[in-house]
């Protein structure tokens, strides 16, 4: 058995991070990717790093960052985070810059930052709209100097890095994580290609998943993100927040059907795209809420006037936080003014010339070219919501990156919740993963050379993992692909966009049914090249996580961000104090309301009074501030 100090699962922007980090401190690293090494999700937030490091506008700051973040997610975020979050992004950026990353430049030679949604000033660092790609670039880049640093020293040369101090396995898959008594000893799981089991020993795992949306049938999500991390720590003893809280972005392909849900990146929007319905208008100014209306626009003219003049007109209700205009896309749908394929135009060609359209977005263009036979320098995108990114995520302390609940366990970027409460800003995921990415590894390095002794291994534990792991190759008559098939659309039919009661429980009822399923799945064959089998593991995965989100979606009695209730359709003051927190009893998933921490009165000083009443009652403004 391979011994570790800290195991990373996953490989993507935070936990190459991690890794990074941790072997920097000189911890002996071994990082586990799902899929091949640079196949990350990272590279689909094609838009750009927000980092407010005033490039574009001298007037942005992290103070502003900070009030933007927790605006978008309608308070519910963790202060702490979104406060380290906006201090600590510059540095990550100009960081990656140090380490080789190749960012567009303005004129005068400084980091470009484009307009996003939910953001001020034009606040992310990008490189054209594949700023993702270049991110996993250039850590993939860092990872590899630290492997042949290691070579350098020990005088090996083994490329792939097995005499190194940092590893990586290729297309292996965790299944378990491994505990002796409530500390983390280790993982245990099996290599993709050839079915073999694996376990390593390590006092120190950060999870690095990312997300969940393969539970939901349109999603921007790869085959990847099936919620093994939120299931792993939630088997391991760790608790989920805020998991009712699932972002629908807003635009994703809706034609042709095998692409549909294909992320369409905001950067589109950002750089000046406008959506219309079928009529040819532009429907989002009908869609401003109140609490918005001070800073975004309500006329066209004062809405293009931005783009040339910031400072004298408010901003284009295109770039409203992403909640908000997936709900517009939704309502004009169901309104009968929706595309012929059910979505909406997004049109940039009326507003770039076709030479900017391929230098800022080249990306799109040629995505929409060969996959939907469109040219965006000449006609709209069709676009619709597609399940893009879970708020929700397992539940750490916001400086270390580390669950209170099981010692050695750490999360960050998508897999971990807090950050974002209600609903994730654009262009804050990248800074997000490489914020928290190095906090987890840096704190989980600490932690494992800091133990006087290492927790063990049991026997048992890895045969009951073992046992666990061949059970589909018994007498199971459900096929694996048909189960998958029923939870997608059952998440998708009623633990949707927006959500009733009523089909919240239809919805429990159904994912209880497809657990009792799951347990007498059965495939044929070798554990050799065998996918069945690796989904018919995942679905204990995405079954306990969609469960975790409804649960949480019939709980919480009010529409917040990304969790819309028909039938509760305003935000409430008094949800806006509690998170809701998902355990495991036994075999049975747990919620429960906890208090979110106080905001500082210096943070909630950044914000006008009257804003804050929308939020907060006169006696929690004056407690809060006391």
């Amino acid at each position: 058995m391979d011994e570790y100090d800290v195991v990373v699962v996953g490989a993507g922007g935070a936990g190459l991070r991690a890794a990074i980090e941790a072997r920097e401190r000189g911890a002996r690293v071994a990082v586990i990717c799902k899929s091949l090494f640079g196949k990350a999700h990272t590279v689909m937030a094609e838009g750009g790093i927000a980092a407010s490091m005033g490039n574009a506008n001298g007037s942005d700051d992290w103070q502003v960052h900070f009030r933007d973040t927790m605006r978008g997610g309608k308070f519910l975020n963790h202060p702490r985070m979104a406060e380290l979050h906006a201090k600590e992004a510059p540095d990550r950026v100009w960081e990656l810059e140090t380490w080789g990353a190749l960012f567009d430049r303005t004129a005068d030679g400084r980091i470009s930052q484009r307009n996003f949604g939910g953001h001020e000033y034009p606040r992310l660092a990008h490189v054209g709209d594949r700023t993702g790609l270049e991110l996993i670039r250039t850590l993939q880049q860092k990872v590899v100097a630290l492997q042949q640093a290691d070579h350098r020293a020990t005088g090996r040369k083994d490329p792939a890095g097995y005499e190194s101090g940092l590893r990586i396995f290729q297309e292996y898959t965790v299944t378990r994580i491994l505990k002796e008594g409530d500390r983390v000893s280790g993982v245990f799981g099996y290599v993709r290609e050839s079915g073999e089991f694996f376990a390593i020993a390590a006092p120190a795992v950060v999870l690095a998943t990312g997300g969940i949306g393969k539970s939901f049938k349109v999603t921007s999500n790869s085959w990847e993100y099936t919620g093994d991390g939120h299931a792993l720590a939630l088997l391991a003893g760790a608790r989920l927040l805020n998991m009712e809280f699932v972002q629908f972005h807003p635009t994703g392909m809706v034609w042709p059907p095998s692409v549909k849900g294909i992320l369409v990146t905001e950067s589109v929007r950002g750089d000046g795209g406008v959506l219309r319905n079928s009529d040819g208008r532009r429907f989002m100014f009908d869609y401003v809420p109140d609490v918005f209306r001070p800073q975004y626009a309500e006329t066209e003219e004062e809405a293009d006037g931005w783009y040339a003049d910031p400072a004298a007109n408010r901003r284009p209700p295109e770039l409203l936080p992403r909640d908000e205009v997936a709900r517009a896309i939704n309502s004009e749908v169901k309104a009968g003014r929706g595309t012929p394929h059910g979505g909406v135009y997004l049109d940039v060609s009326s507003r770039l010339p076709a030479e900017e359209i391929i230098r800022r977005l080249p990306s799109m263009h040629h995505q929409f070219r060969e996959l939907a036979d469109v040219d965006i320098t000449k006609e709209p995108m069709e676009v619709g919501p597609t399940c893009h990114y879970v708020m929700g995520g397992v539940e750490v302390d916001p400086d270390t990156a580390a669950s209170p609940a099981v010692p050695g366990l750490f999360a960050a970027g998508e897999v971990a919740g807090g950050m974002h409460g209600a609903n994730r800003l654009g262009g804050n995921s990248l800074s997000d993963l490489l914020v928290f990415g190095r906090r987890a590894g840096l704190h989980a390095a600490a932690y494992a050379t800091g133990l006087t002794e290492r927790p063990a291994v049991a026997e048992e534990q890895l045969a009951a993992a073992r046992a666990e792991a061949l059970a589909p190759f018994g007498d199971g008559g459900e096929h694996p692909y048909a189960l998958h098939q029923e939870l997608q659309q059952t998440m998708n039919d009623l633990v949707g966009i927006i959500r009733r009661a009523g089909e919240v429980k239809q919805a429990l009822e159904r994912l209880a049914e497809l657990r009792d399923r799951a347990a007498r799945v059965g495939v044929e064959g070798h554990r050799q090249f065998n996918p069945g089998w690796h989904l018919a593991l995942d679905l204990r995965n995405m079954l306990l996580v969609s469960e975790c989100v409804a649960r949480a979606a019939l709980l919480r009695r009010e529409s917040r961000g990304g969790h819309t209730r028909e039938d509760w359709p305003a935000m409430d003051r008094d949800w806006r104090r509690s998170n809701l927190v998902c355990g495991l009893s036994g075999e049975s998933v747990e919620v429960v309301r906890q208090p979110l921490p106080a905001l500082r009165p210096d943070l909630l000083a950044l914000f006008d009074r009257t804003e804050l009443a929308k939020y907060f009652t006169p006696e929690e403004l004056t407690d809060e501030h006391a």
